[in-house]
């Protein structure tokens, strides 16, 4: 099965580079330098089997001829550009959170600690999850998963004990704020990780409505679609479409969100060995066009977010606020290898602009970005790291909000960070003013 992708990881060099050094050194480093610059004939497969068992033989610590195969996929992959990547089981089940929009669990949101502190206590559960129909609260921490402790589990291991395949109900001891504790059966299920993380109108200007993206997945464009809905209803008359942060994702998902503010005209194209693809606006999907639009871009907008902001502004449709973007024009085809768990990711096209730019930082050693903004508003260092800590945090439920503040109040802590001082976000209020104006008098 393929796929389109659009995305960076810009830690995943360090990190291949840093497994190979510390699994198995010198002698790995050479395998993956055989297997990444031959084809993979009979004849490749063969030296391949004679460089492991050269490893097999003389490495002076243990080998696991699995791992020696997947660092040899890895290594094959990576050398061909920076976005091409093999996933082995473990971390193709995050990449298909990214672009899929589904993870398996019980749908809760932890309150956010230090690694070495983690305690398992709960924020607040999502809605419609298996966590909010069994009743668990703001505040309640997760003591034991079938016996566990938290203690004993941390993080990663609470994932894997929600998450492992062919599972049924877990069993959890649960322990609410006032040291009471109680038992709840729990079966994991599928659910969407959502792309929209935060969807208000202003307290101070409720006719402008803000709506921040963080990736795009094949489910981003249904969750646009209710969060405009929502906000519609609520009076909005403009949008800031905030895609700071945003690193990218499924193509064709940014392209149906283009689609519904753009009534004419290309949204982008796509050119690789086979024949230019060209992805239109539909009329009868642009049920927003016209609507004043302000789109929030930095360095952090990357790859499937470019494409949406330049559908945006190549076509009228919106001004853009902010920083240059990264600058990631390629397209990459995914294939699932179902029968091992992995997935392999590999740079198939480039895509273009509708005015046909390809904005791939690499193809022009005079440029270091991708789109420049209308408004151009930089920010400190510190500034960014806070606006975009924020923009990454689940929003809790309206339903889950007294009783947060409550133990807030209660415990005397701040488990909801307040809204950063953001004068991009301000810059685009006063763009986004203007052009209600100008709608107004037209």
């Amino acid at each position: 099965m393929q796929g389109r992708h659009l995305g960076t990881d810009p830690a995943r060099s360090r990190r291949i580079l840093l497994g190979i050094t510390l699994g198995y050194g010198t002698l790995i480093v050479v395998l993956l330098a055989f297997i990444a610059l031959r084809l993979w004939g009979e004849e490749d497969l063969a030296h391949y089997r004679e460089v492991r068992a050269f490893v097999e033989e003389t490495y002076a610590g243990d080998t696991n001829r699995d791992e020696l195969l997947q660092s040899a996929l890895v290594g094959m992959l990576d050398e061909l550009d920076p976005y091409s990547r093999y996933y082995p089981p473990q971390e193709s089940l995050r990449m298909e959170r990214e672009t899929r929009g589904i993870f398996k669990g019980i749908g809760v949101v932890f309150r956010d600690t230090p690694a070495d502190e983690f305690r398992g206590q709960i924020l607040f559960p999502l809605p419609e999850t298996p966590a909010q129909r069994a009743g668990l609260e703001v505040g309640d921490r997760i003591v034991a998963v079938d016996g566990t402790t938290i203690e004993e589990l941390g993080l990663p291991g609470l994932r894997a004990s929600l998450n492992t395949p062919g599972q049924e109900a877990v069993e959890l001891l649960l322990e609410d704020l006032s040291g009471g504790r109680r038992k709840a059966s729990i079966v994991p299920e599928k659910l969407t990780d959502p792309s929209v993380r935060r969807q208000r109108l202003l307290a101070d200007k409720p006719e402008l409505a803000h709506l921040s993206l963080l990736s795009f997945s094949r489910k981003t464009p249904a969750e646009v679609d209710r969060a405009l809905a929502s906000l519609t209803e609520g009076g909005m008359t403009g949008l800031i479409l905030d895609l700071r942060r945003n690193h990218g994702g499924v193509l064709d998902a940014a392209v149906a969100i283009a689609r519904r503010f753009v009534a004419e005209g290309t949204i982008v194209s796509t050119e690789g060995r086979g024949e230019v693809e060209v992805f239109k606006a539909l009329p009868a999907e642009a049920t927003y066009a016209g609507l004043p639009l302000v789109v929030l871009v930095d360095e952090d907008s990357a790859s499937a977010s470019e494409v949406l902001a330049a559908a945006l502004q190549e076509n009228g449709a919106a001004e853009l606020v902010g920083t240059p973007t990264y600058g990631k024009g390629t397209v990459q085809t995914i294939r699932r290898f179902r029968d091992h768990g992995t997935v392999a990711k590999v740079t198939s096209a480039h895509y273009f602009t509708p005015s046909h730019r390809n904005l791939e930082r690499s193809s022009d050693p005079e440029r270091d970005y991708g789109l420049l903004p209308d408004h151009g508003v930089e920010l400190t260092d510190e500034e960014r790291e806070h606006i975009h800590r924020w923009l990454g945090r689940y929003s809790p439920p309206a339903t889950q909000r007294a009783a947060l503040k409550a133990w807030e109040e209660a415990a005397g802590l701040s488990l909801l960070p307040e809204q950063p001082p953001d004068r991009q976000l301000e810059r685009a209020i006063t763009v986004l003013e203007r052009l209600l104006k100008q709608a107004t008098a037209r």
